[in-house]
């Protein structure tokens, strides 16, 4: 692996902080981040943030196809250099927001689901994340390194400062894993803190299916956006619109305590209390809430 600094030196290159690069420059490192993904040659591989090409690389050596996106133009012609002198291939370049792409363009729900792994930027991970779960049909299996904060909040536990609304979201769809802790000495330019790459394995049965994912994401939302509150008043005055004697009789079906906090709650009591309303709606005749993208949506 040639150095991130000489790479961008020689184009007279400077890494731009608004769009959170900061480049792998260790290859045991990417090494082992490819090696957790268990790619094969039966595999199409989704990076998110391909940079300069740290896992881009490693990662066509193994895969059967690599689909490489990354938003900044400036360093596509030193990445095509990179695959070049790897003799690479199999790799398709994107410019391209990950946000903003046509995810049905490029993948589908037939077959062998994609891999997904990146160097996420710290200032959209949770987009990114969010985005995973609700297209997560297209995926089975995603290798993300995070900022260290990021990835406790992700695996957090109830009952703890950390656990949150993505915490619920990916714990109902997949299973964690830490897979190594990273150093801020192994990035150019070095970040401030630490990272923690996991493992992600999306589930393809559920225990405790939502009624409706969207509205089970709301309700984890509305739950989490006034964590001071207790479970009632933040339910009371979210999206829900439901009056109080309403939210009582609500929470006293899935007998969930009105005081209780949204951090104090499981992910499977959550599914409970968005399938009560889901029936509840449907049995009023009230419309569903405000359309979300659906876990396989593009």
């Amino acid at each position: 692996m040639i150095s991130p600094r000489i790479l961008l030196q020689s184009r007279d290159l400077k890494a731009r902080k608004h769009l959170g690069q900061n480049f792998l420059t260790s290859a045991a490192i990417a090494e082992a981040i490819v090696a957790k993904a268990a790619i094969g040659p039966q595999d199409m591989v989704l990076e998110i943030g391909a940079g300069l090409g740290a896992l881009t690389v490693p990662a066509a050596r193994q895969a059967g196809s690599v689909l490489a996106v990354d938003k900044d133009p400036r360093i596509f012609d030193l990445l095509r250099n990179e695959l070049a002198a790897a003799g690479l291939t199999n790799v398709a370049l994107i410019e391209a927001d990950f946000l903003k792409l046509p995810l049905a363009r490029h993948f589908t729900t037939e077959g062998r689901p994609a891999i997904v792994i990146g160097n996420l930027p710290y200032n959209i991970s949770s987009q990114v994340l969010i985005r995973l779960i609700e297209n997560r049909g297209y995926f089975r299996r995603a290798v993300l390194m995070l900022q260290k904060e990021m990835a406790a909040r992700l695996m957090a536990a109830p009952n703890s400062r950390d656990y949150g609304r993505l915490s619920v979201m990916l714990q109902y769809c997949a299973d964690l894993r830490k897979v190594i802790e990273v150093d801020p000495v192994h990035f150019f330019p070095r970040p401030q803190i630490s990272s923690v790459v996991i493992e992600v394995l999306f589930r393809t049965r559920l225990e405790i299916p939502a009624a409706s994912e969207p509205l089970l994401f709301q309700v984890v939302k509305a739950a989490f956006g006034q964590r001071r509150k207790t479970l009632r008043n933040a339910l009371r005055g979210s999206f829900l619109k439901l009056a109080a004697d309403t939210v009582d009789a609500w929470l006293g079906e899935v007998a969930i305590a009105p005081r209780r906090r949204a951090e104090t709650l499981t992910v499977a009591e959550f599914v409970r209390l968005s399938n009560w309303l889901h029936r509840y709606r449907a049995a009023s005749g009230f419309e569903a809430v405000d359309r979300l993208r659906g876990p396989n949506a593009d």
